[in-house]
């Protein structure tokens, strides 16, 4: 199975993307969030890859994130949900807010992306709900001070290392609250994020 793709990027489509790696075009199926993360055509680029396999087909799914990668797969489990729903659910709507309306239960939200209508919106939630706690925090509990790239890869780190966000996110806030100058340092902020944590 294709899991990760780096190479040039041959051509870009806000739902396809042909990535060459070694003399080889790989055709993959896109997100409009992927599309934008993309750099220009003709520069390296690195996917995350859901390779799907049907009997009469092969088909690459790629991502710039690894969590949309693992919600597009959670998407999957879910009865009437296919590949090509799951990365029009994934380009209606950012990661962020389909985890929080998931969480919330919020049908409206899930009902205004294309292809979604009420009884599958109801499935999503039931089928979902409990099973995105290692996802990130909806967003309103993310937009703390701490986004400086040092906070995002001290976050990114400990989200790694196995703890929850919304936990992981608190401790960086506490260690920045604690000695604000941390804020910038990857190597200071993480040590005392974990700190914090014990």
């Amino acid at each position: 199975m294709i899991a990760h793709l780096r190479g040039r990027l041959f051509s870009k489509t806000p739902n396809q993307a042909i990535v060459e790696c070694g003399g080889v075009g790989y055709d993959v199926t896109i997100s409009v969030a992927t599309f934008s993360a993309l750099p220009a055509e003709g520069a390296e680029a690195s996917l995350h890859i859901h390779t799907h396999v049907r009997e009469d087909q092969l088909a690459l799914f790629g991502f710039a994130e690894a969590q949309e990668k693992r919600l597009f797969e959670k998407l999957l489990t879910i009865s009437g949900i296919g590949p090509k729903l799951a990365i029009t659910v994934l380009s209606g709507i950012s990661a962020d807010r389909l985890v929080a309306a998931i969480r919330s239960g919020d049908h409206g939200t899930l009902t205004r992306i294309p292809g979604i209508g009420k009884k599958t919106a109801e499935r999503v939630v039931l089928e979902l709900k409990d099973k995105l706690d290692d996802f990130g925090a909806a967003a309103p509990a993310t937009a703390g001070a701490h986004h400086s790239p040092a906070g995002d890869d001290a976050l990114s780190a400990l989200v790694n290392l196995g703890y929850p966000r919304p936990v992981a996110q608190k401790a960086i806030e506490t260690a920045i609250a604690r000695s604000p100058e941390a804020a910038d340092d990857f190597e200071t902020l993480f040590r005392a994020a974990m700190a914090a944590i014990r």
